[in-house]
């Protein structure tokens, strides 16, 4: 059997548009789809007054009915899709990334509240930073499965020497029948004509480089490039407007407290107006 996709829901709308998102994908890919809730239900427990059994069990068929639900929205949604449901009392980030480990890809919805008591957001920004697949947070109000605009952007930064995020961005492409679009910021103040020159002759040799295997891999798939000066997060900001994935390399630095993405990464997640993958790459110091 191939690699399992895995959807987190907490059965808010954001997460439901995510298991939507997450179920058109499988039936692309052709592969089953787990549909994952994790609950810590300790906190919700009186510290001066024991759970009673009575509360346990209600809490349990609660996490139940929402995993349920969501599988048999995506047998509804998607009858050809393999559908599993598991609920596991655990921390929902750790429960994600563990679950990372065997998955070919791990959804899940930009916000929302649910029986884990979490705020989506803050799992999704951490999942995205230590992830062992590539990440997708779906973003939006629309309908958010596969198919919302003719291009999936990818977006490049000078330091991108892995191509785990090109490979994904051409994957995904080739399997929609669509484009990829990618961009790179570049500060251009203050250089001459010629420098300004050069530089451009660099970031073309670079984008070569990194865009070398993927291309050939998927010869079907258009390609354009958008080399633009300014700030990187305003330009991919700018250019996500109607794209069908914005594709990113996560970046991550090391940290005390665990892998942290980095700036970009952390405004985009925030902000961009369509559905984001975090693909991951080797952590980077500082």
């Amino acid at each position: 059997m191939s690699t399992p996709l895995v959807v987190g829901t907490d059965g808010s709308d954001d997460a439901l548009r995510a298991v939507d998102w997450a179920a058109d994908e499988a039936a692309l890919r052709g592969c089953p789809l787990q549909v994952l809730h994790a609950s810590l239900w300790e906190p919700y427990a009186d510290s001066t007054m024991p759970a009673t059994g009575k509360a346990q069990a209600r809490r349990e068929a609660a996490a139940r009915d929402v995993v349920t639900g969501a599988a048999e929205r995506v047998r509804l949604r998607r009858p050809e899709v393999a559908v599993s449901a598991v609920v596991r009392e655990d921390d929902p980030v750790y429960a994600l990334v563990d679950a990372s480990d065997h998955a070919a890809m791990v959804v899940v919805g930009s916000r929302g509240h649910g029986l884990s008591g979490v705020v989506l957001g803050s799992v999704s920004l951490t999942l995205s930073a230590r992830a062992h697949c590539p990440v997708v947070v779906v973003r939006g109000s629309r309908d958010a499965g596969p198919g919302r605009g003719p291009w999936v952007l990818l977006g490049l930064a000078a330091v991108d020497r892995n191509p785990a995020a090109a490979d994904f961005a051409f994957a995904e492409a080739a399997l929609r029948g669509c484009g990829v679009t990618v961009v790179h910021a570049t500060t251009r103040a203050g250089l001459s004509a010629a420098d300004q020159a050069r530089r451009e002759q660099a970031v073309h040799g670079w984008l070569d480089e990194v865009l070398e295997r993927p291309v050939a891999g998927h010869p079907e798939v258009p390609v354009r490039r958008v080399v633009v000066g300014g700030r990187a997060q305003a330009a991919l900001l700018g250019a996500a407007k109607g794209a069908e994935l914005l594709v990113l390399g996560a970046r991550r630095r090391a940290n005390p407290l665990g892998p942290q993405l980095g700036r970009i990464n952390h405004s985009v997640l925030h902000q961009a107006p369509c559905t984001v993958a975090i693909v991951p790459v080797q952590p980077t110091g500082g």
